[in-house]
This record gives structure tokens, C-alpha cells and sequence, in this order.
């Protein structure tokens, strides 16, 4: 029996009805053209290509679109451990920026993996690497981790 009530479904099971649903569906991952290249227990690897929308004022990509993809991988790690019924949110979210990324439509791969998780929160890291390797940001996360209802 499938079901559709999210609620029913592992946190690494979401995660994977959401990875394999069309693009159009909305969400940030829409807005941003994100992409899931790999789903698995703990760890997460999504992927974007930039573009001039994405661009700062000095032309290059803003800095918001590299934390939201952090955030998204990071916070994917952790859900993808949950039971179901449970939930998370983002505590605190700390961002390390190397390099500028260009809005010329180069894929940024961000990686995200589990460190820690426990009853009331859950702790993760997450990289996200240019076409050529080169690191343009890392990042760790603390989420609370959200008892089911009931």
C-alpha cells in the first residue's frame, strides 16, 4: 500500500518521493532550479546552476544562494534519519565563504552529511564545491528535532 499522508513516511522516504517529483512542484528547490543527485541515509548531495539572477552587487553569485543550499543539504541529512512523524527546524546555521562563484551557469554541488543525531537535536556539515572541485563554501547546522504528535 502507498500512502500520501507525509506524516506516515521515514524521513529518508519523504525525501525520496521528493527527489523523484517533477520540477515544477513548488518550493525553494523550484525557485532555485535544485536538484537531488543523491538521497541516501545521512547524507544528502543536491545540486544548482547559477545564473545573473543569482548575482550580488559586484556581479558574482550572492552569498544567500550558497547558504540556502547549505541549509538544504544539511537539513536533508538530518531528515533523512527521522522516523516518521518526526520533524526538524534549523537552530542555527554558521557559513563559511572561500571563494566567489560565477552567475555564468556553472553547476555549485553542495553535500551535506549527518554529524550527530539525538533526541532533541541533531547537528550535520555541508561543503559546496564549483565544476572544477574548488571549495566556495562549508558550513555545520544544529536542527531541533521535533517529537511526533500524539
Amino acid at each position: 500500500m502507498t500512502t500520501t499522508d507525509p506524516a506516515a513516511l521515514t524521513g529518508l522516504e519523504l525525501l525520496r518521493r521528493v527527489a523523484a517529483r517533477p520540477a515544477d512542484s513548488p518550493g525553494i528547490g523550484r525557485l532555485l532550479g535544485m536538484r537531488f543527485d543523491e538521497v541516501e541515509h545521512g547524507r544528502i548531495v543536491m545540486s544548482l546552476d547559477t545564473r545573473p539572477d543569482f548575482a550580488n552587487p559586484l556581479g558574482t553569485v550572492h552569498g544567500g544562494i550558497a547558504a540556502t543550499l547549505l541549509d538544504a543539504v544539511m537539513a536533508c541529512a538530518v531528515h533523512s534519519t527521522l522516523p516518521a512523524g518526526v520533524g526538524y527546524t534549523t537552530l542555527e546555521l554558521k557559513v563559511n565563504y572561500i571563494r566567489s562563484a560565477h552567475t555564468d551557469g556553472q553547476t555549485l554541488t553542495a553535500t551535506g552529511t549527518l554529524i550527530h543525531a539525538g533526541r532533541s537535536t541533531a547537528t550535520a556539515e555541508g561543503k559546496v564545491l564549483d565544476e572544477s572541485g574548488k571549495l566556495v563554501a562549508h558550513a555545520t547546522t544544529t536542527c531541533m528535532i521535533l517529537p511526533a504528535a500524539g
